[in-house]
């Protein structure tokens, strides 16, 4: 469950974290914007799994195992898409609205105009900060993903779940964290949760996690056929 060795794309990752850190301590940046920043960090990663699960479908395989119920059968990967893009939305609703609600950044207006006032929250800083991860996550994928070759052998099922597994966690401190800024703590906060931020990204091996539950899911499959 745990990475043993570090690799490049680590130490990117780490660089691309201190950046936020640097920017309150050493440049006056406000821990605001950074929380606000890292809460749209849920969004990028969405949007990146979404162009993953749409390259897979479109270049790879058209269909892939759909399981429901303990049973299985054979989707078109637009339902895995679709699927997706609804329960991974509705996540990104309900984060975003309680840090909305506890840090008391809310951008005003109705559920829908709401989030479309989001950048106009953004300082320079903020943008700026916001542009690193897009840059990061696309070109992390990239690598990671395509130039890899696993694009060729990952399964849509996987896909489906990889981003929670991270987020959860994430977005928990984020949350947190938010409602330090209430008490004028979140420069201190912002060390704490980049920190644990780094810790888990690191140190706990997600893939693995996802690749067990996976064999398991297929050794209990495969007991159940024999048995009956």
């Amino acid at each position: 469950m745990f990475k043993r060795r570090l690799t490049i794309e680590d130490f990117f990752l780490i660089a691309v974290n201190l950046i936020p850190l640097a920017g309150v301590w050493l440049y006056n940046w406000d821990a605001r914007q950074v929380f606000l920043v890292y809460c749209m960090e849920t969004v990028i990663i969405g949007v990146i799994n979404v162009i993953k699960m749409a390259c897979v479908t479109l270049f790879v395989r058209s269909r892939d195992v759909w399981e429901n119920n303990g049973g299985t059968s054979m989707q078109s990967g637009w339902l895995f898409i679709f699927f997706f893009i609804f329960h991974y939305g509705f996540f990104v609703f309900i984060q975003t609205q309680i840090f909305f609600a506890v840090s008391g950044m809310h951008p005003g207006g109705n559920l829908l105009t709401s989030y479309t006032a989001i950048p106009k929250m953004l300082n320079a800083d903020g943008r700026l900060l916001l542009l690193i991860f897009i840059a990061w996550y696309t070109m992390q994928n990239v690598f990671g993903f395509f130039s890899s070759g696993l694009y060729k052998t990952i399964s849509m099922g996987r896909l489906l779940f990889e981003p929670y597994m991270r987020i959860v966690v994430q977005q928990f401190v984020v949350i947190l964290g938010s409602i330090f800024l209430n008490f004028n703590a979140g420069k201190l906060f912002i060390l704490v949760f980049i920190v644990v931020k780094i810790f888990f990204e690191l140190f706990i091996n997600f893939n693995r996690m996802l690749e067990l539950a996976e064999k398991r899911a297929r050794m209990k499959k495969e007991r159940e056929e024999k048995n009956n």
